[in-house]
C-alpha cells in the first residue's frame, strides 16, 4: 500500500506540467490539498477569472515542493493538514526559498495557535475554507504582492482577542486592581461625596473601620486628597461625571 502511494506521487510528480507561458497579468497559482475533490473546486472556480492561471495542483507537502521548485508560481494555496510534509514545513522551506512564490494558507482551523504558526512558518495570509469566492480572489491578490491578508471572520477573531488582551494588561497595571473588595466599595462612597459616618452607617462598620479602608485606599493608589481621589475614579469610570 505504501509502496503504490509513493509510486502514485512520484507519477504525479512526473507528469507535472513544466512552467507554462502565462498572460503576463496573470497570477499563477498553485493549489495544494490532500483533498481530490476540493482541489478540483478551486481549480474550477480560478479557471473562470481570467486574472488567475493554475499551474499543478500537489496532495501533500513534499510533492508541493517539488512542484514550487519546478514551476516557481506567484501564490501556493496550501492547506495546513497533508501527508507526508505538513503545510506549515512546506511553507517555512519555501519562505527560504527566496524566489518570489508566496503562500496563502486555506484551512478549515481558526484557531489562533493555527494562525500564528501559519505567519510563523512565512506564510503571507491565513483563509477559512468557507470563504466566500470575491474574498478568495482578493486574499490570493493580496498573496501575490506578498501583502498579508486574513479571512474577515479570522479578523474579528483576532481584533477581539487583541482588545482581550489589552484589557487585561490595562486592569493588571492599573492600581485600582491592588485594591479589595471592600476598599473599591469605600472608594465609590467617598467620591459619591458621604462622610465616613455616612459610610459607616450604610456598611454597618465603625466609623474608624472606614478611615482606616480609607488611608489604605490613599497608600496604595499614591493619592492624598479627597478631589484627586474623586478625579482618579472619575478617570477610572467608578463614578460618572
Amino acid at each position: 500500500m505504501i509502496k503504490e502511494r509513493r509510486r502514485e506521487r512520484a507519477t504525479r510528480v512526473q507528469r507535472a506540467p513544466a512552467p507554462t507561458e502565462t498572460p503576463s497579468d496573470s497570477i499563477s497559482v498553485l493549489l495544494a490539498d490532500d483533498h481530490t475533490i476540493f482541489r478540483q473546486g478551486l481549480k474550477r472556480l480560478l479557471d473562470e477569472n481570467p486574472r488567475f492561471a493554475v499551474t499543478g495542483e500537489a496532495a501533500d507537502g513534499r510533492e508541493t515542493l517539488e512542484m514550487v521548485k519546478a514551476q516557481k508560481p506567484r501564490v501556493v494555496l496550501m492547506d495546513i493538514t497533508m501527508p507526508g510534509l505538513s503545510g506549515l514545513e512546506a511553507a517555512r522551506r519555501i519562505s527560504k526559498m527566496s524566489i518570489g512564490t508566496n503562500v496563502l494558507v486555506l484551512s478549515v482551523h481558526a484557531d489562533e495557535e493555527f494562525i500564528a504558526r501559519a505567519f510563523e512558518s512565512g506564510a503571507v495570509g491565513y483563509i477559512l475554507k468557507d470563504i466566500r469566492a470575491p474574498d478568495l480572489f482578493e486574499a490570493i491578490e493580496s498573496a501575490s504582492q506578498g501583502r498579508r491578508y486574513l479571512s474577515p471572520a479570522i479578523s474579528d477573531t483576532i481584533v477581539s482577542e487583541y482588545l482581550r488582551l489589552r484589557r487585561e494588561r490595562s486592569e493588571a497595571e492599573s492600581p485600582f486592581q491592588i485594591l479589595t473588595a471592600r476598599e473599591r466599595e469605600i472608594l465609590r462612597l467617598l467620591t459619591e461625596g458621604k462622610s465616613s459616618k455616612e459610610i459607616a452607617r450604610e456598611l454597618n462598620v465603625s466609623p474608624k473601620t472606614v478611615e482606616t479602608h480609607r488611608a489604605n485606599i490613599m497608600r496604595k493608589l499614591d493619592i492624598h486628597n479627597i478631589a484627586d481621589l474623586v478625579r482618579y475614579a472619575i478617570s477610572q469610570g467608578i463614578v460618572e461625571v
